[in-house]
Parts: C-alpha cells; structure tokens; sequence
C-alpha cells in the first residue's frame, strides 16, 4: 500500500483541483489506515509462527518467499509484497495487472508474487493466511496461470470484517483460473503452508515492510502514486522503473 499514493492534478482548473484534491486525501487517509492494520496484522503473523518450525516449504517459493513468474534471465524483475485481504492490494492489480502480464510475456521482466498474512485480525478464520497458503498451494502445481488466479482472488475479494472466504470457495476459485490438480484441495484445508506464510511475513517485518502493497524493481523500491483522478494507481511509475531495470 502506498503510504503516500498520489496528489492532485496541479494543471487542473480550480473546482477540479479541488475535488481531486478531497479524494487525494480520501485515499490517504485510506492507505494510512490499511498500514496501521497491516502492522498489527503482522505482530499476529509472529505471533501464530510458535517456533523456529516453520514446517513445509513450497517447492515454487524462491529464498524470500516468493512466486516468480517469467524467465529466469529476465532483466527487470519486480517484486510485489501483497496481502490478499488488503483493499489496496486489490486495486494496485486492477490497475497494474495488464503491465505485469505483457512484462512477463514479452520477457522484459519477471514477477515476484510475496503474498503474505498481515492482515489476519481483519477476518473472523485468519483469511489473509489461508489465503496466502492457498497462494502456495496454487503455485506448487505451476505458475503459469498463477497471474489468472491472482486476479480471480482479488475480483473475489471478501470485505474486512467478515468471515473471509471459505475454503471451498478457495477450491473453486482454484478451478476457475484451471487449477485441477487434486492435491490444491487437501492443500487449502489443511493449511499446509501457515508456518511457512508466517514466518515469511515475520521476514519483511525485519526488512523493514510495514504496509501491503510494497513494491521493488531489482531491489529498489517503487514510490506508488495516485493518478490525477485520485481514484486508482498511476502506472507510469512501475512501467518506467521497468525499462530503467531492462536498459531500454
């Protein structure tokens, strides 16, 4: 979540610099609020990871912990810290969704996906966990329609608050972005990755990530702005850092 994600339109005229400017402070009041949440949320990730046991590791998850889409020697490579309960978060892959695809298909860039569990204290059954695990579970069987199921989670995105999805609607959410391997199942119920989504989250903890989503290009972070409507994410900033990193 971009803790300062935008400003208004400073060549608009007055009324609509104003009115951009109300939905300006709109969304940052927004964003602060999500960055207090997450950090709570992520005491609770230490909290449940009881032990230096962090039990199963996923086989697909790279040493932070992360999903990498693309190819190995791709250039630029774009590192998404996300939480899938996290409204921002939702909206950074609306908005952002068709530019990571193109960088991951024309091989300009690789992805990766640390989907963590800060925000477990915003459901009733620790949702930002089951569905971090169900990240993992997703991912272990192949990542190539892993950016599809991304974005059937986040569409399907249950409000704070609330129960959370169940794990039924996990499993079928699976199925609709064509993952059918019988073992994505099993997966999901038995939470076989909640140590593992812990203690990750623990990590970007020590790095230093407070707020969902955190973005970085080689390493190097992406300041997230608003565009001038306010309303959604400007995508010039993470498309321009990409072809910085790709030399082009």
């Amino acid at each position: 979540m971009s803790k300062n994600p935008g400003r208004p339109n400073p060549v608009a005229a007055a009324a609509r610099a104003d009115r951009n400017r109300k939905i300006a402070i709109q969304v940052a009041v927004a964003a602060v609020l999500v960055v207090l949440v997450a950090a709570i949320g992520i005491g609770l990730a230490v909290r449940n990871s009881g032990s230096d046991d962090v039990g199963p590791v996923p086989a697909v998850a790279t040493d932070n912990g992360a999903i990498r889409i693309g190819q190995p020697d791709a250039k630029a490579t774009v590192r998404i810290v996300a939480d899938m309960q996290c409204p921002v978060c939702k909206q950074f892959e609306a908005d952002h969704a068709e530019l990571l695809s193109e960088s991951v298909a024309d091989g300009t860039a690789a992805v990766e996906y640390n989907i963590v569990g800060y925000l477990d204290k915003m459901s009733s059954t620790e949702y930002s966990t089951r569905a971090a695990n169900a990240s993992y579970c997703v991912a272990d069987t192949g990542t190539d329609k892993y950016q599809d199921w991304l974005k059937l989670m986040f569409q399907q995105q249950p409000p704070e608050g609330g129960a959370g999805l169940t794990d039924e609607q996990l499993i079928a959410i699976a199925q609709q972005a064509g993952y059918t391997d019988p073992t994505i199942a099993d997966c999901i119920t038995d939470r076989k990755y909640d140590g593992f989504v812990a203690a990750k989250s623990k990590e970007s903890l020590a790095e230093g990530i407070d707020g969902t989503p955190t973005v970085f290009v080689n390493g190097e972070q992406v300041k997230l702005t608003a565009d001038p409507s306010g309303q959604k994410f400007d995508t010039a900033p993470l498309a321009a850092a990409i072809q910085a990193a790709a030399g082009r």
